[in-house]
């Protein structure tokens, strides 16, 4: 790995489609949302086109995650609703749903936890888009399932490493490969053509006091992903919970009564998961 310079890791991360290991709903998902104009009503056809990508949304937006009153039966609606960049979120994370599960047990279920508690604290802080929070959430640990996909070997020895040491996969990642999850992330979120606030959020979880154009929402993911590993809801690669960066919590602002509220609905949110089991 050591051998590879950036460059080389972020052509071979970008050319997605050519990953063997890669399912070919993911590559034609991927090769659809990165048309530069691409429209609601395609991304609308091309999801009810698909029987099975077709109930997985539907069933997460029918969720109590949501909250719509009545029911939301078509795709079109949904799409309404909840705008382009939601729904290309909500496409990448339910198409990345097996791979997950596949790639690192207990993954999808942190990186579902976290998007539920995004909302919570999205919604806390008014925010006009919690959806796009959400989402957010839900794909910030995608460069984990690209990295475990294309080294699979090198990618154990970091779990096991950030197990052994008692450091995050965060930092085992950087001592293994020439970049970490979030980077690895964040270029895929720019391929797809998501907003800079979404590639933000998914490159500064970690560190959100570098983010310029979302430093509220990437303080919220950042808080979020954090008390996900404290409750120990799934499994994000190590054990290892690591503490809230001060700026982040400052801009938060969240009282105490707040982060027990935020604590009380995430234990409701557990429900939600056995029933979304898509």
């Amino acid at each position: 790995m050591n051998s590879m310079d950036v460059k080389d890791l972020r052509r071979k991360v970008e050319n997605i489609g050519a990953l063997p290991t890669i399912p070919g709903v993911l590559k034609h998902i991927s090769s659809i949302i990165e048309k530069p104009d691409i429209s609601l009503n395609e991304i609308s056809d091309f999801i009810s086109s698909d029987p099975a990508l077709t109930t997985k949304i539907l069933k997460m937006i029918n969720s109590a995650v949501y909250g719509f009153p009545g029911r939301i039966s078509s795709v079109s609606h949904a799409t309404v609703l909840l705008g382009l960049n939601v729904i290309k979120g909500l496409l990448i994370g339910v198409s990345v749903f097996e791979l997950m599960q596949q790639a690192m047990q207990g993954l999808w279920e942190h990186s579902f936890d976290c998007a539920i508690t995004s909302k919570l604290i999205a919604q806390r802080k008014k925010l006009k888009e919690p959806e796009e929070v959400y989402a957010a959430g839900l794909l910030h640990d995608i460069g984990k399932v690209i990295l475990i996909l294309e080294f699979p070997e090198e990618y154990e020895k970091s779990i096991h490493d950030a197990n052994q040491q008692c450091i995050s996969i965060f930092e085992s990642e950087k001592n293994r490969f020439v970049e970490n999850h979030a980077n690895v992330g964040s270029w895929l979120a720019e391929k797809w053509r998501f907003p800079n606030n979404l590639i933000e959020t998914i490159k500064y979880h970690h560190a959100p006091h570098r983010s310029k154009y979302a430093p509220m929402e990437t303080a919220i993911v950042h808080l979020s992903d954090i008390l996900v590993r404290a409750r120990g809801f799934g499994f994000a690669g190590d054990s290892f919970v690591p503490a809230i960066e001060p700026a982040a919590f400052e801009l938060l602002d969240l009282t105490e009564n707040d982060i027990k509220e935020i604590l009380r609905e995430m234990d409701d949110s557990l429900e939600i998961i056995e029933e979304l089991s898509l």
